[in-house]
């Protein structure tokens, strides 16, 4: 078996879903990485790649030809769509520590051509760095949240803003946190209405989800009446 026999690429997922495949690089051998961006290079297609951490990206044939953002652990594979603005979706980081999956996110919504707002460390425990910028989070009209520890912040913002709030939970945190699981648990558990959950630390999973909110808006108001 050839290293090509490993995967199906879905070129097609596009069609069905408005997402592109991308590729998710953790567990992935470089020779299989370099087989899936050749097959992807003979159709004259491009690829977000994700978890690619800087020793598997420096281990590449092609990294030369990725532009590469080793905090986000993301790349991008051919040419990106032109981001446009204004921005839609602001992405909240609690801490500066949360700042690696809301650039995840950032990277994801930049390769598909959506601007961004990122507005990181205005966790709770300093209360006065979200109040001085929540006006500018609240004039998007979706909002990621990446937040660690006992994850407030989602919470907090689920009462102050009218948008849609995707919490992204993360594994920032010491003990109890359990790599990032009393954060998923705490905003499983929240009290605020209406927040969408994704699993602890996906930044892309977050992205899509704030994709298919813009995809379902855009086709509302293109439906005839």
């Amino acid at each position: 078996m050839s290293v090509r026999d490993e995967f199906a690429l879905d070129f097609a997922r596009t069609e069905r879903i408005g997402l592109e495949e991308a590729v998710f690089a953790a567990g992935k051998s470089p020779a299989q990485i370099d087989a899936i961006l050749a097959a992807a290079e003979e159709r004259g297609a491009r690829f977000l790649v994700t978890r690619l951490d800087p020793d598997r990206h420096a281990a590449l044939t092609y990294r030369d030809r990725l532009d590469y953002c080793p905090v986000s652990r993301t790349a991008f594979f051919g040419e990106a769509r032109r981001v446009e603005g204004p921005a839609r979706i602001a992405i909240v980081a609690a801490g500066t520590s949360d700042v690696p999956v809301a650039r995840e996110a950032e990277r994801t919504l930049a390769y598909q051509g959506h601007a961004t707002t990122l507005i990181a460390d205005v966790g709770v425990a300093g209360l006065w760095r979200l109040t001085r910028r929540i006006e500018e989070i609240r004039a998007h009209p979706v909002v990621i949240c990446a937040a660690g520890m006992d994850a407030a912040l989602p919470s907090v913002l689920g009462g102050l803003v009218a948008g849609a709030v995707i919490a992204v939970p993360t594994s920032v945190g010491y003990g109890v946190a359990e790599g990032g699981r009393a954060a998923l648990d705490a905003v499983l558990a929240s009290c605020a209405p209406g927040i969408a959950v994704v699993n602890i630390d996906n930044g892309y999973g977050a992205a899509c989800a704030a994709l298919r909110l813009l995809h379902a808006a855009r086709r509302l108001t293109e439906a005839p009446r």
